[in-house]
Protein backbone atom coordinates (compact mmCIF):
# COMPACT_ATOMS: atom_id res chain seq x y z
CA UNK A 1 0.00 0.00 0.00
CA UNK A 2 1.41 3.40 -0.98
CA UNK A 3 1.78 6.23 1.51
CA UNK A 4 -0.89 8.82 2.05
CA UNK A 5 -0.27 11.56 -0.48
CA UNK A 6 -1.71 14.30 1.74
CA UNK A 7 0.14 17.60 1.42
CA UNK A 8 3.08 18.01 3.75
CA UNK A 9 4.78 21.39 4.22
CA UNK A 10 8.11 19.58 4.66
CA UNK A 11 7.73 18.09 1.18
CA UNK A 12 7.43 21.58 -0.28
CA UNK A 13 10.81 22.53 1.22
CA UNK A 14 12.69 19.84 -0.73
CA UNK A 15 14.91 20.73 -3.67
CA UNK A 16 13.37 19.55 -6.95
CA UNK A 17 15.70 16.57 -7.39
CA UNK A 18 15.00 15.21 -3.93
CA UNK A 19 11.29 15.93 -4.26
CA UNK A 20 11.12 13.72 -7.37
CA UNK A 21 12.78 10.83 -5.50
CA UNK A 22 10.42 11.26 -2.54
CA UNK A 23 7.43 11.15 -4.89
CA UNK A 24 8.64 7.80 -6.29
CA UNK A 25 9.06 6.36 -2.81
CA UNK A 26 5.68 7.65 -1.61
CA UNK A 27 3.97 5.83 -4.48
CA UNK A 28 5.57 2.51 -3.47
CA UNK A 29 4.73 -0.09 -0.84
CA UNK A 30 7.11 -0.55 2.14
CA UNK A 31 8.58 -3.67 0.49
CA UNK A 32 9.08 -1.83 -2.80
CA UNK A 33 10.79 1.00 -0.89
CA UNK A 34 13.34 -1.47 0.49
CA UNK A 35 14.03 -2.70 -3.04
CA UNK A 36 14.40 0.88 -4.25
CA UNK A 37 16.75 1.62 -1.36
CA UNK A 38 18.89 -1.36 -2.38
CA UNK A 39 18.98 -0.09 -5.96
CA UNK A 40 20.11 3.33 -4.75
CA UNK A 41 22.82 1.69 -2.63
CA UNK A 42 24.43 0.39 -5.81
CA UNK A 43 24.34 3.88 -7.38
CA UNK A 44 26.33 5.79 -4.74
CA UNK A 45 29.06 7.55 -6.73
CA UNK A 46 32.65 6.56 -6.11
CA UNK A 47 34.83 9.08 -4.35
CA UNK A 48 36.84 11.38 -6.61
CA UNK A 49 40.54 10.46 -6.80
CA UNK A 50 41.47 13.37 -4.53
CA UNK A 51 39.41 11.82 -1.68
CA UNK A 52 39.83 8.10 -2.35
CA UNK A 53 41.61 6.47 0.57
CA UNK A 54 41.72 9.75 2.50
CA UNK A 55 39.15 9.25 5.25
CA UNK A 56 41.25 11.57 7.45
CA UNK A 57 40.09 14.43 5.17
CA UNK A 58 36.46 13.42 5.77
CA UNK A 59 34.19 13.54 8.81
CA UNK A 60 32.90 10.30 10.27
CA UNK A 61 29.20 10.16 11.16
CA UNK A 62 29.64 8.26 14.43
CA UNK A 63 25.92 7.72 15.05
CA UNK A 64 25.74 5.32 12.11
CA UNK A 65 26.24 1.64 12.88
CA UNK A 66 28.52 1.34 9.88
CA UNK A 67 31.55 3.49 9.02
CA UNK A 68 30.19 6.53 7.17
CA UNK A 69 32.57 9.27 6.07
CA UNK A 70 31.36 12.56 4.58
CA UNK A 71 33.05 15.42 2.75
CA UNK A 72 31.09 18.49 1.64
CA UNK A 73 32.22 21.27 -0.65
CA UNK A 74 30.69 24.48 -1.85
CA UNK A 75 31.37 25.43 -5.44
CA UNK A 76 30.96 28.89 -6.92
CA UNK A 77 30.61 30.88 -3.68
CA UNK A 78 32.98 32.62 -1.33
CA UNK A 79 32.88 32.17 2.42
CA UNK A 80 30.47 34.60 4.04
CA UNK A 81 28.25 34.93 0.97
CA UNK A 82 24.51 34.61 1.18
CA UNK A 83 23.46 30.94 1.50
CA UNK A 84 21.67 31.06 -1.85
CA UNK A 85 25.02 31.46 -3.61
CA UNK A 86 26.96 28.50 -4.95
CA UNK A 87 26.27 24.80 -5.28
CA UNK A 88 26.79 22.06 -2.72
CA UNK A 89 28.42 18.71 -3.48
CA UNK A 90 28.54 15.76 -1.09
CA UNK A 91 30.98 12.86 -1.19
CA UNK A 92 30.48 9.77 0.94
CA UNK A 93 32.55 6.70 1.68
CA UNK A 94 30.30 3.85 2.86
CA UNK A 95 31.04 0.13 2.53
CA UNK A 96 28.92 -1.82 0.03
CA UNK A 97 28.02 -4.23 2.87
CA UNK A 98 25.83 -1.48 4.39
CA UNK A 99 23.03 -1.14 1.83
CA UNK A 100 20.54 0.71 4.06
CA UNK A 101 22.68 3.71 4.92
CA UNK A 102 24.46 3.55 1.56
CA UNK A 103 21.11 3.66 -0.26
CA UNK A 104 19.87 6.57 1.85
CA UNK A 105 23.14 8.43 1.32
CA UNK A 106 22.84 7.84 -2.42
CA UNK A 107 19.32 9.31 -2.37
CA UNK A 108 20.61 12.41 -0.57
CA UNK A 109 23.60 12.78 -2.88
CA UNK A 110 21.43 12.47 -6.00
CA UNK A 111 18.65 14.65 -4.62
CA UNK A 112 20.83 17.41 -3.19
CA UNK A 113 23.83 17.50 -5.52
CA UNK A 114 24.27 20.95 -6.98
CA UNK A 115 21.61 22.50 -4.75
CA UNK A 116 22.07 25.94 -3.26
CA UNK A 117 23.27 25.87 0.35
CA UNK A 118 19.97 27.33 1.60
CA UNK A 119 18.03 24.57 -0.15
CA UNK A 120 20.09 21.98 1.74
CA UNK A 121 19.64 23.86 5.01
CA UNK A 122 15.86 24.01 4.41
CA UNK A 123 15.65 20.27 3.79
CA UNK A 124 13.91 18.54 6.71
CA UNK A 125 16.22 16.38 8.80
CA UNK A 126 13.70 13.54 8.67
CA UNK A 127 13.70 13.03 4.92
CA UNK A 128 13.56 9.30 5.70
CA UNK A 129 9.99 9.83 6.98
CA UNK A 130 9.00 11.60 3.77
CA UNK A 131 10.45 8.62 1.88
CA UNK A 132 8.39 6.25 4.03
CA UNK A 133 11.49 4.45 5.29
CA UNK A 134 10.18 4.61 8.87
CA UNK A 135 7.69 1.94 7.76
CA UNK A 136 10.41 -0.34 6.43
CA UNK A 137 13.50 -0.15 8.66
CA UNK A 138 14.31 -0.23 12.38
CA UNK A 139 14.36 2.84 14.65
CA UNK A 140 18.06 2.25 15.38
CA UNK A 141 18.88 2.56 11.69
CA UNK A 142 16.63 5.63 11.41
CA UNK A 143 18.77 7.37 14.06
CA UNK A 144 21.81 6.88 11.83
CA UNK A 145 19.95 8.23 8.80
CA UNK A 146 18.87 11.25 10.83
CA UNK A 147 22.46 11.84 11.98
CA UNK A 148 23.69 11.74 8.38
CA UNK A 149 21.35 14.54 7.29
CA UNK A 150 22.19 16.59 10.41
CA UNK A 151 25.91 16.22 9.64
CA UNK A 152 25.41 17.19 6.00
CA UNK A 153 23.54 20.35 7.01
CA UNK A 154 26.16 21.24 9.64
CA UNK A 155 28.96 20.88 7.10
CA UNK A 156 27.08 23.18 4.71
CA UNK A 157 26.60 25.77 7.47
CA UNK A 158 30.31 25.60 8.26
CA UNK A 159 31.18 26.38 4.63
CA UNK A 160 29.16 29.61 4.62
Amino acid sequence: MAMDSAPDARFDRLPAGLRAIVEEFRAATPRERLEMLLEFSMQLPDLPDRLAGKRDAMEQVHECQTPVFLFTELEGADAGQHPTQGHVHFYLDIPPESPTVRGYASILVEGLDGAAPQAVLDTPEDVYNLLGLHEAITPQRLRGLHALMVTMKRQVRNLL
